[in-house]
């Protein structure tokens, strides 16, 4: 990678993480902080928790459209002063509702598809996956960072501080994008980044994908479900919420020797049987702790367990539908994709707190087993995927579909899709039988 390319990534990379950290560093703390505020309900506890998921949901598309029409660093300056906004309401809210209300405002700054888009921009096609690889790598760490930090901020300087914090990073990283990002010199084409609308409609009807949108709705439900309680499990078991980042620190070693095990096993196990695994270990920890939670022993075991299978599932959705979604379709996919993980935090913050405050934690727990159960049956109708390459290659629309015929029929081709408008076309082939070089040179298409 160029100079530009590493500024690029390791600079979006930074203010993508702050952004995730916000959002993030509240799910261990709220649950036992927000017993301060004089409006406590556990209704409202949930809502602060996984509200930010429903404005994030609502706004992932359309922001990502709408900085392919005003620009990437406007769209993104915008999610952040949003962002920062929401942290400041939130930090100075003496009710939870003005909390709640605060951790909306965060979430409205929905600017991953913004931000994704302009790696794209700022970098070569050859480049590209390097980029956006150093960019997905930084937002995986940045929940488990989000873990250790939020209980030790919050014990020092309350829920206050860790708002305050985040608000003010949010409006540096603001200053960054102004002076530290580049500045994009051409637009790449945004088939594989960016959502376009026409599309949303014929990919909500694909079967394979429909199921991985539902997975993650329900992963990403239980996670949040899981941190309305755990929290207050470990308080009432003589953990103040001061050591808690050392309770994570054990659960999430645990679960990545887990998840590197898992990893080993998938060289020689179907890749459906391990998710079918990974969903009924979420489901037995939830059944487990419907019927006993009074141990700390026991409960580090079914959180690692439940972190082993959440890590397995998280890393291997995203890879699934960037196989599965059609060629010059994948920016689609993923907007539908990441909307339903948005929404997810917001239902799993929202019944579990319901359910909890009429019926009792155990039937959160018990009814969460369930929904693993009926999960399976979607996991069970997933197609095992071959890991597939895509190529975007410039072309004209005068031999555009002459191109395209002749590319259908090389080895190793799986989908090819034309986009008139890009000026380009899109492919997926099997890598080790397509030779992209010897393509681009047999067709006389540009590097």
């Amino acid at each position: 990678m160029n100079s530009i390319e590493l500024r690029a990534a390791f600079s979006l990379a930074f203010i993508y993480v702050l952004r995730m950290l916000g959002l993030f560093m509240i799910m261990p703390v709220m649950a036992v902080a927000a017993r301060e505020y004089p409006d406590y309900s556990a209704m409202l506890v949930g809502l602060a928790i996984g509200g930010y998921g429903l404005t994030q949901a609502l706004l992932q598309i359309p922001m990502g459209v709408l900085s392919d029409k005003i620009g990437r660093k406007p769209i993104i300056i915008f999610g952040l002063l949003m962002f920062a906004i929401g942290s400041l309401v939130a930090a100075f809210a003496d009710t939870l509702v003005w909390v709640v209300i605060g951790r909306f405002l965060q979430g409205a700054g929905a600017i991953a598809g913004a931000i994704m888009a302009l790696a794209g921009d700022l970098s070569r096609e050859k480049q590209r996956p390097k980029v956006m690889a150093i960019i997905g790598v930084a937002i995986g760490f940045s929940f488990y960072i989000a873990l250790l930090l939020g209980p030790t901020i919050a014990n020092i300087y309350g829920l206050k501080g860790i708002f305050l914090a985040t608000g003010v990073l949010a409006i540096l990283c603001v200053f960054m994008v102004l002076w530290v990002v580049p500045n994009a010199k051409h637009v790449a084409p945004k088939g594989d980044t960016l959502p376009v609308i026409k599309d949303i409609k014929v990919l909500l009807a694909h079967p394979q994908l429909i199921r991985l949108d539902m997975s993650v709705l329900i992963l990403h439900m239980l996670i949040t479900l899981l941190f309305v309680h755990i929290p207050k499990f470990f308080v009432a078991l003589n953990w103040p919420l001061s050591l808690h980042w050392q309770l994570y620190l054990v659960v999430l070693l645990v679960s990545i020797v887990g998840l590197a095990l898992m990893m080993a096993a998938a060289r020689k196990i179907n890749q459906v049987s391990l998710l079918m695994a990974s969903v009924f270990g979420l489901g037995l920890v939830f059944a487990m702790l419907s019927i006993e939670h009074s141990s700390l022993l026991w409960l580090l075991v079914l959180v690692s367990l439940f972190f082993t299978c959440f890590n397995y599932l998280e890393a291997n959705f995203p890879a699934l539908v960037s196989n599965i979604a059609p060629a010059g379709k994948k920016g689609s996919a993923m907007g539908i994709y990441a909307s339903c993980q948005f929404f997810g935090a917001f239902l799993g913050g929202v019944s579990s707190s319901m359910i909890s405050q009429y019926f009792g934690s155990q039937w959160v727990f018990a009814l969460a087993a369930v929904l693993c159960v009926l999960w399976l049956y979607l996991i069970k109708g997933l197609h095992s995927t071959q890991r597939l390459k895509r190529y975007t290659l410039k072309t004209t629309s005068h031999n555009a579909e002459h191109t395209l015929g002749q590319l259908s029929d090389l080895d190793g081709v799986e989908d090819a899709n034309f986009i008139p408008s890009e000026g380009v076309i899109y492919i997926k082939v099997d890598g080790q039988k397509f030779d992209i070089q010897r393509a681009r040179e047999s067709l006389n298409l540009e590097e």
